[in-house]
């Protein structure tokens, strides 16, 4: 019998205080490159495809430091990640600070080279421009996907000031490419002002499903959750989710704040309610630490990929 775990196991915090030990995500050993992992967690640190307050490129170093408290096994599911899949985080995409152009076609090459393995990569944004190269790189690897796309808002312009490629556009360039199976797509938590009363409308008719907050109030979004499930079985899936889908009363620190979003609470039955799906990557993006006073979005932001984590395929329930 082996003394030692057979997979990477997060530093305890009876081994090491919990302020103490390696700046990883939830203190997981590092590697340079996927090889041999079932999962890993990468940071993508840019904040050059923002709109309004920038601050995302801190994102990913942030989540990784309020994640020292996060335990091994998620009590509510029983997931146990760590005893299913080898699980390592793999460091940052040398993203260029100066060239959003030049750092999507990084991040493209990237998750190519990454996905040359059989890994599931959660991503730690950055601002949500990331979401594209990503879904390229899937599309070769997987063909057209489904989508979660979990947001306060559609992401679905045509430009933003004249430029294609910015957080704004993603899942418009997304559909021009032929990289997602377009009746196999859910938005949910869409909400605020626009500049068109039919702006959500343009994914309804490419076949999404487009559920806007005011229809996730007062309620639980497990029954939305199994009719997700059906509308998106059979394929792969991308879960993609962005802080500001939830109410600015959870995550402050963002740079595109609307209110009258969603809560934890949801946002946990969303991503527990992916289980069962095909997931092949996931991130989260958007966190902003620079406008987060006391932290808690990024403790919000690194929970949720822990539970990203643990509704992977593969992983085992006690």
């Amino acid at each position: 019998m082996p003394t030692t775990p057979p997979y990477n196991q997060p530093l305890g915090g009876n081994e090491m205080p919990r302020f103490g030990g390696p700046a990883t995500m939830m203190r997981l050993p590092t590697q340079k490159g996927a090889a041999g992992l079932d999962a890993c967690f990468v940071g993508i640190p840019m904040d050059i495809g923002t709109s309004n307050r920038p601050g995302t490129r801190f994102g990913p170093r942030q989540i990784r430091d309020e994640s020292r408290m996060l335990r091994p096994f998620n009590m509510a599911t029983r997931a146990a990640p760590f005893e299913s899949l080898q699980v390592a985080d793999i460091g940052d995409v040398p993203i260029n600070t100066f060239d959003l152009k030049k750092s999507v076609d990084i991040i493209e090459r990237c998750y190519d080279e990454l996905l040359t393995h059989d890994v599931i990569p959660l991503t730690l944004g950055g601002d949500h421009t990331l979401t594209l190269p990503i879904l390229r790189a899937m599309a070769r690897k997987h063909g057209p996907v489904g989508l979660i796309h979990v947001d306060a808002h559609a992401d679905i312009n045509e430009h933003m000031f004249g430029e294609a490629i910015a957080h704004g556009t993603p899942f418009r360039r997304a559909v021009e490419e032929g990289l997602l199976d377009c009746n196999r797509v859910a938005q949910i938590g869409l909400r605020g002002t626009g500049y068109a009363a039919e702006e959500f409308d343009w994914g309804r008719q490419q076949g999404f499903r487009v559920v806007p907050a005011e229809a996730c109030w007062h309620k639980s979004l497990a029954p939305l959750m199994a009719e997700i499930r059906d509308k998106l079985k059979g394929g792969p899936v991308y879960l993609t989710f962005d802080i500001d889908s939830l109410d600015p009363a959870y995550a402050p620190g963002t740079g595109t704040v609307e209110i009258g979003g969603l809560t934890i609470p949801q946002a946990l039955e969303i991503i527990r309610g992916a289980h069962g799906l095909d997931i092949v990557g996931c991130d989260l993006v958007e966190v902003s630490p620079p406008y987060d006073a006391h932290g808690q979005t990024a403790v919000v932001a690194a929970n949720l990929l822990f539970e990203m984590l643990c509704v992977l395929p593969g992983v085992n329930r006690r």
